[in-house]
């Protein structure tokens, strides 16, 4: 935040200038400058504080994310072994099928059995 910078203007004329009511207006008018002053940092030191906290709560979901993308990778993977299991399997109870359905043919047996589909 920029500083605010007080440029007198022609109400906040030199005290030697005027009567004394002039300088009580200088006076009332250099208390609410500082009073706006004190309120702008005030007003600037919560918004420091604001930032800092939304930077530590960026930090922490940046943090989240890349853990949830790395167990995403693992999950995707363990997926990717199972599937490969499974179709191995898969494939292994297709041999053993077609092997006992040649042996039950050669020792003249008539057994049918669905084929599967994959």
């Amino acid at each position: 935040m920029a500083p605010n910078t007080v440029v007198p203007s022609d109400t906040t004329a030199p005290p030697h200038h005027g009567s004394h009511g002039d300088r009580e207006t200088l006076i009332k008018r250099n208390e609410e400058l500082e009073k706006e002053l004190r309120n702008s940092l005030e007003r600037e030191e919560r918004m420091k504080q604001e930032l800092t906290r939304a930077w530590e709560r960026l930090r922490v979901a940046e943090e989240a994310e890349e853990r949830a993308c790395f167990q995403l990778g693992e999950l995707e993977a363990e997926s990717v072994d199972h599937a490969q299991e499974y179709r191995a399997h898969s494939l292994l109870l297709m041999e053993q099928l077609a092997l006992a359905q040649k042996l039950l043919k050669e020792a003249s047996i008539n057994v049918s059995f669905p084929t599967p589909q994959l």
